[in-house]
């Protein structure tokens, strides 16, 4: 019986095919060793958003979808009017500070004066009181002696009267003068205390001054606030508002993406992070520009593993546990030798493979 022949065309693709599959296996295996690598990573930039400090309507637009600006560049501007009011209004509440405080000091002007008046009336009823005082004790030693004269029948009683009128005329005189110390006196304590009154008032006055600087220098700056700027340069997002729309302070509207700066934020499995180190080297293809291999370092981990920032967290603390292997969202930086044009052309959430080289 005739033997079959070999096919030696199969047995030479046989042949090829496992040595290629062997190499190649051997390679991969070679350089699992010395790599982690990683699907699981996007690229990240600073996207800086645009929130109004004051709320009103959309006055102009002055840039469109995807505009690139630079910093200080007017994006778009409130309706101006309603805080120009505002500044009109505490410029007039200065102003009515502004003269309340002057017409405080003109009363403290006024009781100082008064007061002045007062010590000098005070002084003067004083002086004329140690005058009286003296008349009055003359008068009555000249009456002691005219009625030790007249009991003698040595005067006339006209001479007595006489001297008994001069010594009631000197006691009513000391009586006059000592009600009108009294008076000044009163006048002077109601003067001090009107005095003390104006210095509060001033005070008051002054407070309401400093009040007032600040509501007028807040309405200037609530004023400032209706031109937004570009804080950044770069590249504007989608632009959803329009001329008349009402935006709130703290509403996020659109985003100003810094093309000049990327990153890379990688999630690599928890069983991947063993060898894993700040400072190795990476290797970053990004699908959209597969001819082109980016070069990074690793700068950092995450304090958690990212399924524990999300909304619903994980609680594990129940009987239907199962184990599932988590991810770390890790930090690498691209390192300023990659060319800063495609630095550039790169966009936040590009989907890239990340190989770090942990040997």
């Amino acid at each position: 019986m005739e033997k079959k022949k070999t096919n030696t065309k199969f047995i030479i693709i046989l042949v090829a095919l496992v040595v290629l599959g062997g190499g190649y296996g051997t390679f991969k295996y070679m350089h699992s060793i010395a790599h982690e690598e990683t699907d699981d990573a996007q690229i990240e930039k600073k996207m800086n958003p645009i929130i109004p400090r004051v709320s009103g309507y959309v006055d102009k637009v002055y840039i469109k979808d995807n505009d690139f600006v630079k910093k200080g560049d007017t994006l778009f501007t409130i309706d101006k009017r309603d805080y120009l009011l505002k500044i009109d209004e505490a410029t007039a509440a200065l102003v009515g500070a502004e003269g309340n405080l002057e017409v405080s000091k003109a009363d403290i002007g006024s009781a100082l004066a008064s007061i002045s008046v007062s010590d000098a009336n005070v002084l003067f009823a004083g002086g004329n009181i140690q005058t009286a005082k003296i008349r009055l004790d003359r008068v009555t030693s000249d009456y002691i002696r005219y009625e030790n004269l007249y009991k003698s029948h040595s005067i006339t009683k006209q001479q007595y009267e006489q001297a008994l009128a001069a010594k009631l005329e000197a006691e009513n005189q000391v009586r006059v003068l000592q009600q009108q110390e009294r008076a000044s006196a009163f006048q002077k304590s109601v003067t001090v205390a009107k005095s003390k009154v104006s210095n509060k008032q001033t005070e008051v006055a002054a407070a309401n001054i400093k009040r007032a600087r600040a509501l007028l220098d807040a309405a200037k700056l609530n004023l400032s606030y209706t031109v937004i700027t570009a804080a950044i340069d770069g590249q504007v997002s989608k632009i959803d508002i329009q001329p008349g729309q009402l935006v709130q302070p703290g509403q996020s509207l659109f985003y100003i993406i810094n093309n000049n700066e990327a990153w890379v934020v990688a999630n690599f499995k928890e069983t991947q992070l063993n060898k894993m180190v700040v400072g190795q080297k990476v290797t970053v293809k990004v699908d959209a520009y597969p001819d082109y291999d980016f070069q990074g370092t690793l700068t950092s981990f995450s304090p958690a593993t990212g399924s524990k920032f999300s909304l619903l967290p994980p609680d594990n603390a129940t009987g239907n546990f199962v184990k599932t292997i988590q991810r770390l969202p890790v930090k690498i930086s691209l390192d300023p030798t990659n060319d800063a044009e495609k630095i550039k052309l790169l966009r936040p959430g590009m989907n890239v493979d990340v190989d770090v080289r942990i040997d």
